[in-house]
């Protein structure tokens, strides 16, 4: 035991105790106990984190791109930058990530599919770089009116026919899809998703909270970037995203970038969903990411990046550059929530919306340690990895 690798005074999320980390041979968490009842352990390689926060890395359900590359416009010749996005990535704190396929034709979409297909197939489970979880298709069904940057003339009708079309022979490697529910009052389209055992999110929509609670009843359990692209609460007409707080089973998607939402209003959504329930961070991230400010391609369009954001010419809100662990330090520093939760909604909340393990006993102990500078509202990370 004397050789094994041991983290002490390790605080993790949820639990009021400092813990104790016991990594095996194979970089594998074996055991964790609380710090008082393994004071006495020796070791000759012993991590002190002094009561820092230690978790899983990010995870990141909602991105479009990096460094330079938009996921619907991948080729087969784009595995080598496909790789650097997963290094790039894992760089920046995040452990596994959903590319995000955009509205756009279905050729498009499908040749994308056939790339990140044959990608995952070759990708190496426990590596030192983020994963592929699958692939997140953010339309092409969506409400015309709440389409945003998405582009109208390959938005498509929800239907059952166009459904299957646009999947193809992919179903397997689809973890998630954004729709407008209202589109389908039949909502056989949902049942069909929910029998592929495709996630279905809510969002770019003008659903009412009566036909949001119908979709949730069906079995949709997600919100896509709760706020965007859906009608703002209101007493009267509490919508898509009311229906959502309100049921205990949804999780929502969140953009801390604090352009995409007012922090005002991201705190009242954590307050109206008791703290981090059902509450996850997301980065949105366009294919700058990893890029300096300036002008980009995007599709047939351009985007200009100013401080991290994206608009369109016309200045419309087309996503942010900012990684997602930037998120969880801006909850903090605005005085949103607790480091705990902060941390907690981009890595232990959006494993549990793709009903992933979000424990770190039996993983890879490929950690991020946190410390928190409450002086400055400072919320720093370190990625550690087991030698």
């Amino acid at each position: 035991m004397n050789n094994q690798q041991i983290i002490i005074n390790a605080r993790l999320i949820g639990e009021s105790q400092l813990q104790t980390i016991f990594i095996g041979n194979q970089e594998q968490i074996i055991d964790i106990l609380p710090s008082h009842e393994s004071s006495k352990i020796k070791s000759e390689n012993i991590l002190d984190l002094q009561g820092d926060w230690l978790s899983l890395g990010g995870v990141d359900l909602q991105i479009n791109g990096a460094l330079g590359l938009a996921f619907p416009d991948l080729e087969i010749q784009d595995f080598a930058k496909l790789d650097a996005i997963c290094n790039f990535l894992w760089n920046q704190g995040i452990d596994g990530f959903c590319p995000t396929i955009v509205t756009t034709s279905i050729a498009k979409i499908q040749r994308s599919l056939t790339v990140l297909e044959e990608f995952i197939r070759h990708q190496s489970a426990g590596a030192a770089t983020a994963n592929i979880l699958g692939v997140h298709l953010e339309g092409p069904f969506l409400n015309q009116e709440k389409r945003g940057a998405h582009p109208q003339q390959y938005l498509l009708d929800l239907t059952l026919d166009n459904l299957k079309k646009v999947i193809g022979k992919y179903q397997s490697i689809i973890k998630i899809i954004t729709l407008a529910p209202e589109l389908d009052p039949t909502f056989e389209t949902i049942d069909y998703l929910k029998s592929q055992n495709i996630i279905i999110s809510l969002g770019h929509s003008l659903a009412t909270a009566t036909q949001a609670a119908q979709a949730f009843d069906q079995g949709a359990s997600m919100v896509t970037h709760a706020f965007n692209a859906m009608p703002s609460l209101h007493h009267r007409q509490p919508g898509l995203l009311g229906a959502a707080i309100n049921n205990p089973q949804v999780f929502c998607g969140l953009i801390a970038d604090g352009n995409h939402v007012c922090p005002t209003m991201m705190q009242i959504l954590l307050k109206a969903s008791d703290g981090d329930r059902g509450i996850f961070l997301v980065s949105d991230a366009l294919s700058p990411i990893g890029l300096p400010d300036g002008v980009y391609p995007w599709d047939e369009r351009t985007i200009t990046v100013t401080n991290g954001t994206a608009r369109l010419d016309n200045e419309t809100l087309a996503g942010t550059t900012l990684p997602l662990l930037v998120g969880v330090q801006n909850l903090v520093k605005w005085g949103i929530c607790k480091p705990e939760t902060a941390i907690a909604m981009a890595t232990n909340s959006p494993r549990k919306a793709i009903a992933m393990s979000e424990t770190i006993l039996g993983k890879k102990a490929h950690l991020l340690r946190w410390s928190w500078n409450k002086k400055k509202s400072n919320l720093s990370w370190s990625r550690i990895c087991s030698s």
